[in-house]
């Protein structure tokens, strides 16, 4: 099977390293640039993957594969379509996964192949469910791919199912901290730790012509019923 990979981010770089390792697999090239993309419609793969590629690819050249062409998306579609999948659970309390299915015109909206649902907890940070959804990714490509090359691969249209989109504005929009706001504890804490992304600087907040940069660090208490004075300084 001729195989050409769309990506750029470590988990495309890691898939593609194990593709390569595949006895049924040539993969001719990787491309990591929009403007190469006429690289396909010259090579005619058998089979296009994409993992990480922030570009919507043409339907002239999405119908060139004989085989299509698949994205590996890092949420549960059809909710997170778009960019930053590893922040909208923890704020908007929608699954978190990953997701195989076929490209088309749109983002993330073609048929799907295969998913798998990863759990998030109160105190994840986006970096802690990033991590956790390329994993996941890795899982399943690897747990589906020999059927991609027996040719036993099902599909599932999304549909009119219930959907979300978030584009790279929105992102950018939520780092912004309004320090008139008036917040709710919980919502303004999912925030928080969503932009949470060491060593990237995400929220942020302007006081008095200053710019602060914003982390947060929620630990699970370890053991509930231990003293609830621990850590707290005496004033005698």
């Amino acid at each position: 099977m001729d195989v050409i990979f769309l990506g750029v981010n470590d988990i495309g770089f890691r898939i593609y390293e194990w593709l390569c390792q595949r006895d049924r697999v040539e993969m001719i090239a990787m491309l990591t640039e929009q403007n190469q993309l006429d690289l396909i419609q010259k090579q005619e793969p058998d089979l296009v993957v994409s993992i990480g590629f922030s570009y919507l690819v043409p339907p002239e050249i999405l119908d060139v594969p004989s085989e299509g062409a698949l994205n590996l998306h890092p949420s549960f579609l059809p909710y997170n379509r778009g960019m930053n999948p590893n922040v909208w659970p923890l704020i908007e309390g929608t699954p978190a996964g990953v997701t195989l299915h076929y490209m088309d015109t749109k983002f993330d909206t073609g048929d799907i192949i295969a998913q798998r649902k990863v759990e998030t907890d109160f105190s994840d940070t986006g970096k802690d469910l990033h991590e956790r959804l390329e994993e996941a990714q890795f899982d399943l490509l690897t747990e589906v791919w020999p059927e991609i090359e027996d040719g036993e691969i099902e599909r599932t249209p999304q549909g009119d199912r219930a959907e979300s989109y978030h584009s790279k504005a929105d992102f950018i929009d939520l780092c912004e901290l309004d320090p008139q706001n008036e917040v709710r504890i919980k919502a303004f804490l999912d925030r928080l730790r969503a932009l949470t992304f060491p060593p990237f600087d995400n929220a942020y907040i302007e006081i008095d012509g200053e710019k602060y940069y914003v982390d947060i660090d929620i630990r699970k208490a370890v053991n509930e019923s231990e003293d609830k004075n621990d850590g707290l300084l005496s004033s005698y």
